[in-house]
Formats: structure tokens, C-alpha cells, sequence
């Protein structure tokens, strides 16, 4: 489905949904002034046609031994489709990977990553990132905080 495709109420849903992906049916229905049926159809067909890619729970990563997290930035040694492609698939396959951003600049990736501590991650960004025939550089940065922000909407 085209961005351009999307109507005023599909916005809504999708600001709603990013706000609290919990809501019932009935509740998001509500909110947006639907139906119920025709908000089940909806959202049916925003999840169908990849607009809507999924529902997430935010964990609180201590909560599971998660006390440092950091952003490696990665340069690659050479740029080709092939390196680009094995390296994603390498480091989203990853227990430490949160998210793989492939970025423009200086830097090819931005791996967020969510270790145990310091020395968690001085393995990990050696033994995992740094040793990967494809990779020419890496900065490692760590993140003090982290706070979602976007709630589904430009508007």
C-alpha cells in the first residue's frame, strides 16, 4: 500500500496503535470513530499490506541483566550489495542486536546493541563486529538514554 493511499482514519489507527498497540478492537474502533467490524477490516488490511509491520512490547532491557547499551558504528572495508547483505543478515541474527539502522555519511551501520556491561561489550564488538571480514571500522558509543518518541504520526 502507497503512503498516498492511506486516509485520514488509516492515519489515525496507525497513530493510535502506535501510541498503545494494547487498545481492543472495540477501544481503537472508538477512538477513531468506527465501526468495529470496519476497524477490524482496517487494520486487517494495514497488516496485510505491510503498512502495519507488527505489535511490540517495551521491555525494560535491565529488568533482563541489561545494563549498557551502545550504538557501534560500523565502516565497511569494501561497499558492495554482497558485504552490505551478509553483514545485515550477520548482525541481526545477533542476542545483543536491538536494531540495524543502514545509514548514508561516513558510517555504513548503526548497530544498537544491549550487553551485560563494559566488558560484554568489549568482547562483543571484538569478537562479533570487528573480526567480520567485511568490516573496515567501527566507533562504539555508549547510550546514556533511550526514549521513544514517535507516536505514528507527521501531522
Amino acid at each position: 500500500m502507497a503512503i498516498d493511499t492511506l486516509d485520514r482514519i488509516d492515519r489515525e489507527i496507525l497513530a493510535a496503535l502506535a501510541n498503545n498497540a494494547r487498545l481492543s478492537n472495540k477501544e481503537l474502533a472508538a477512538q477513531v470513530g468506527l465501526a468495529p467490524s470496519s476497524c477490524h477490516e482496517r487494520v486487517k488490511r494495514l497488516l496485510q499490506s505491510g503498512v502495519l509491520r507488527g505489535f511490540h512490547a517495551d521491555i525494560d532491557p535491565a529488568a533482563l541483566g541489561v545494563n549498557l547499551q551502545a550504538m557501534i558504528s560500523v565502516r565497511m572495508r569494501t561497499h558492495s550489495r554482497e558485504n552490505y547483505d551478509h553483514f545485515r543478515a550477520y548482525v541481526l541474527a545477533l542476542p545483543e542486536v536491538a536494531a540495524v539502522y543502514h545509514t548514508s555519511g561516513e558510517n555504513d551501520f548503526l548497530v544498537h546493541v544491549l550487553v551485560r556491561d563494559a566488558e560484554h561489550l568489549k568482547n562483543f564488538a571484538i569478537d562479533a563486529i570487528i573480526t567480520r571480514p567485511e568490516v573496515g571500522h567501527i566507533e562504539t558509543g555508549l547510550i546514556f538514554e533511550h526514549v521513544r518518541a514517535w507516536k505514528g504520526s507527521y501531522t
